[in-house]
């Protein structure tokens, strides 16, 4: 498989949240797979289901990557371990959350593996920054750009925290 790029959201609302992203890209950015090619502002957004929680610090980074969906899901799965994601209840905190949002123009639909993720069109925590680095790229499946998708739903419980963050590339073990 060729070179794809793919739109990441990280999310954390634990810890250092801000260092908690940084980390993830780092790694992302670290592995001879993947070439980070535009990372968002970090927002500042208010949790979604459950509300008991602090809120999030989220950004998305555009990624050139070989590795093919589910490849990458384990990759970034891996990375969430690393980092300390303890799985707790759906919606709940969490240290570090990375999802594929879109891969390429492709749509997958297994039991474990939907892409684009399926509820990005309803989250503005997610549009919010994708919109700032990727305005003019369409759902696959809704057939809409991001900036229209975001311009849907608004900017409620959004805020821009912080210019995207510096990353340092190096090896992991």
């Amino acid at each position: 498989m060729g070179h794809k790029i793919v739109y990441l959201g990280f999310g954390s609302n634990l810890g250092n949240k801000e260092a908690n992203c940084r980390r993830a890209l780092e790694r992302i950015a670290a592995s001879r797979s993947n070439t980070i090619q535009t990372i968002s502002s970090l927002y500042k957004t208010e949790p979604v289901g459950y509300r008991e929680q602090d809120w999030f610090i989220n950004c998305v980074a555009a990624v050139k990557t070989t590795l093919a969906p589910r490849p990458l899901v384990d990759f970034l799965q891996a990375i969430e371990k690393q980092l300390g994601r303890k799985e707790t209840f759906k919606m709940g905190p969490r240290r570090i959350d990375l999802d594929i949002l879109f891969y390429g123009s492709l749509a997958v639909a297994e039991i474990d593996l939907i892409i684009p993720h399926p509820r990005l069109h309803e989250r503005g925590f997610v549009l919010a920054p994708l919109a700032e680095i990727a305005p003019d790229v369409v759902h696959p499946i809704l057939h809409k750009t991001v900036k229209e998708l975001f311009e849907a739903i608004g900017t409620e419980g959004v805020v821009v925290y912080s210019a995207p963050p510096t990353i340092a590339v190096s090896s992991f073990s």
